[in-house]
């Protein structure tokens, strides 16, 4: 210590320098020790981060409560499908019987452009809590440009599930809007997967995904439903979706803000 800088006042904790840095994530960062150990308080916020991550997994799906916001939306009345997995157990243990319905013989062939299929996942309360305001921001996305096919809502259900839905739907290009795998920073993330042309057999490569929509600390239903949108647009031109289909949506917002910029403005 030097004459110029006198040593704290004992009572006057050292400043961390972490504080700050974890305003701006959820990530687990500068946790510190005790010893050769954790602190008791990071310990227990990572026992009751793990407990809410495996709620989330077995917490079923309030079917009733999401069919009734999604009825609320300029849409048909949804229709509820499940997946061979016959319990949450058995869809846990089992991803390929969440990958097979068990009966769509109560879809109707719609012929529409568009498909929506809500699927509970590995974290149905990301669906209860963020299920109905996605669908609502892709409409006011679509703006009545599409014809969409009556929303389905799945459970015990895998992605590839939708690609059933979708061939039984009639539709182009189908939507899956599902619960994903809980973290320790965060149980009710949603995921957007996209298929152009959807049938079974269809691989992940044939698909595009958007994450981690869960605001306000995730990406926002705005956002979110405009990456979709741009995704269809991109999808129904080209013919396909998945690797050969990339995100243009930012390039076009820059390209927009760069022309503007560029036009004269009056003095």
């Amino acid at each position: 210590m030097t004459p110029t800088q006198p040593a704290p006042a004992d009572d006057q904790p050292t400043p961390d320098p972490w504080t700050e840095l974890r305003r701006s994530t959820q990530a687990r960062i500068g946790l510190g020790r005790a010893g050769n150990s954790l602190p008791s308080q990071r310990v227990l916020e990572f026992q009751s981060a793990h407990a809410v991550a495996r709620d989330a997994v077995h917490e079923p799906l309030d079917v009733e409560d999401l069919t009734r916001a999604i009825g609320e939306l300029d849409l048909d009345p949804p229709i509820v499908v499940r997946s061979r997995a016959a319990t949450r157990s058995e869809y846990l243990r089992r991803p390929d019987l969440g990958r097979l319905p068990e009966d769509l013989s109560q879809l109707p062939h719609a012929d529409a452009e568009i498909g929506i299929v809500l699927a509970d996942g590995l974290s149905p309360r990301a669906l209860t809590d963020h299920g109905g305001g996605l669908v609502a921001a892709l409409l006011r996305q679509f703006d009545g440009r599409y014809s969409i096919a009556p929303p389905v809502i799945a459970t015990e259900a895998r992605v590839a599930l939708g690609d059933h839905i979708g061939e039984a739907l009639g539709v182009s290009t189908l939507i899956v809007i599902i619960g994903e795998r809980p973290g320790l920073s965060v149980a009710d993330s949603l995921g957007v997967y996209l298929t152009h042309l959807p049938r079974p057999g269809r691989a992940d490569s044939d698909r595009n995904c958007i994450s981690n929509i869960h605001p306000p600390d995730g990406l926002h239903y705005d956002v979110a439903a405009r990456t979709t949108a741009a995704l269809i647009d991109g999808a129904r031109k080209l013919g396909r979706s998945g690797v050969a289909l990339k995100d243009m949506s930012r390039t076009d917002a820059l390209a927009q803000i760069d022309d503007a910029e560029a036009l004269p403005h009056e003095s």
